[in-house]
């Protein structure tokens, strides 16, 4: 994706096919995590109806999604178990701002930039773990895709109703992010760096 200033790293890959029930669990819970943001920010700007048009719409797609890797997991007979969060999402939203206009531009540019990895992440394990996941994962992309595009054209229209500087802003996401997914990190998840196969957490 143009947003994404670095490829998911070979360790990453290597620890998905060395984890797929870690994979898809966390999966299952970003699907979650998406349809949940997407409802929050429709109440958030619960006067911006052009915003709650496309936002329910992403939600419904995710919910839609997690019922397909809930499918999935039954399929493969993986028992579903909490996991703590991974440090991505968080990390972004530590950029978001705290006060208006400037937080709703960052929380649409934060959600497009989670769209995009979801995107890059599932083409990369589309040839890299073979069946049914390949297919699965493959089946996905286009859907994430649009989602990104749809927060890219909240974000943008965010940044020219407000004036603000929205290429700046992607680039302050862009290497925060960047970071997050090339750097190692204590636990293996859906969106995390790339873990010690040794050490990585599966709490």
């Amino acid at each position: 994706m143009s947003l994404l200033l670095a490829p998911t790293p070979a360790g990453w890959i290597a620890a998905a096919r060395a984890a797929p029930d870690l994979l898809l669990l966390d999966h299952a819970n970003c699907e979650k995590k998406a349809a949940s943001t997407a409802l929050a920010l429709m109440f958030a700007y619960a006067e911006d109806l052009e915003l709650a048009d496309k936002l329910s719409r992403l939600a419904r797609e995710e919910l839609r999604h997690y019922e397909q890797v809930a499918k999935l997991l039954r399929t493969l007979h993986i028992v579903p178990r909490r996991l703590a969060p991974g440090r991505y999402a968080g990390c972004l939203r530590r950029l978001v701002a705290r006060a208006e206009p400037r937080r709703e531009l960052d929380l649409m540019i934060c959600g497009a930039f989670i769209e995009a990895r979801s995107c890059e992440r599932f083409a990369a394990l589309e040839p890299a773990v073979g069946e049914p996941l390949g297919g699965f994962f493959a089946g996905l992309r286009a859907a994430e895709e649009r989602h990104g595009r749809t927060y890219m054209d909240l974000a943008r229209r965010a940044a020219a109703r407000s004036g603000l500087d929205i290429d700046a802003r992607i680039r302050d996401f862009a290497g925060i992010e960047a970071q997050l997914i090339t750097s190692p990190d204590e636990d293996f998840r859906f969106h995390s760096g790339v873990p010690d196969l040794g050490n990585a957490s599966s709490s």
